[in-house]
């Protein structure tokens, strides 16, 4: 019985009052969220927080270098949202919209080590479904374990992802759960550079993965706030298409 019908239980006219008015703004903030939804685009407006949050930077012309190697015009570090609040649950609420739109009979959620592991727990916990996560190997010590948590073998399980670049480490962490013994229906993430060796990847291994926001979204709201110069966009749109090679 949850706190409403505890309430009606006392069968008090003052009580069965307050529920239909509990009621009715819940269905109130409901619908005008939905509104809201339709009457904005997710993906631009997410990305222009992630810059005012400065999670993503754009440097055309001073490169990044990745971890990898690779230079690149763009940084991102989508961990920054877990310190406003505010963010916080926009991302967490998205996530959930979007794993209810796409992905309805999901029964567990799985997170991604580590970036996603917070952002995973916090969706899980809205939609009420079991959670865990993903090593990026299993542990040398102890059980041994690549996945942490426990999850019903043969559970349809949605995956939670911080960052798609070339969606090799994403993978890997389906490949783990698939071992596990669960049955993999798809990938949400907050961001992806759109790579087409990920979205390859991603076909070829049979996962759909649905995204936030991304990387033409960013270019898009940087633009239009003069974040980075219109001559600029091009230069973006080479090092999308050849990052491994770019600025070389």
């Amino acid at each position: 019985m949850n706190f409403y019908d505890n309430i009606v239980a006392s069968s008090e006219p003052s009580a069965r009052k307050l529920k239909k008015t509990f009621g009715f703004l819940l269905t109130y903030s409901y619908l005008c969220t939905q509104i809201n939804r339709m009457n904005m685009d997710i993906k631009n407006q997410f990305a222009k927080k992630l810059m005012d949050i400065q999670a993503i930077k754009l440097q055309p012309n001073d490169p990044f270098t990745w971890a990898s190697g690779w230079k690149s015009p763009i940084y991102t570090d989508n961990r920054k949202t877990l310190s406003f609040p505010s963010l916080r649950s926009f991302v967490k609420l998205e996530l959930c919209h979007l794993i209810q739109e796409n992905f309805p009979e999901a029964e567990a959620v799985a997170g991604v080590a580590t970036g996603a592991i917070a952002q995973g727990a916090l969706v899980a916990d809205q939609l009420g479904l079991p959670y865990s996560y993903v090593r990026p190997k299993p542990k040398d010590h102890g059980m041994g374990n690549q996945v942490e948590g426990e999850i019903e073998k043969g559970a349809k399980v949605v995956v939670v992802e911080d960052l798609i670049s070339t969606g090799g480490s994403s993978l890997k962490a389906v490949q783990a759960l698939r071992d596990y013994g669960v049955e993999v229906i798809g990938m949400v993430a907050s961001f992806t550079y759109g790579f087409p060796v990920a979205e390859e990847a991603f076909r070829e291994a049979g996962v759909k993965l649905i995204t936030l926001s991304n990387y033409e979204a960013v270019i898009e709201e940087a633009a239009k706030t003069g974040y980075v110069k219109e001559e600029d966009k091009a230069v973006l749109a080479e090092w999308r298409k050849s990052p491994s090679t770019w600025c070389q």
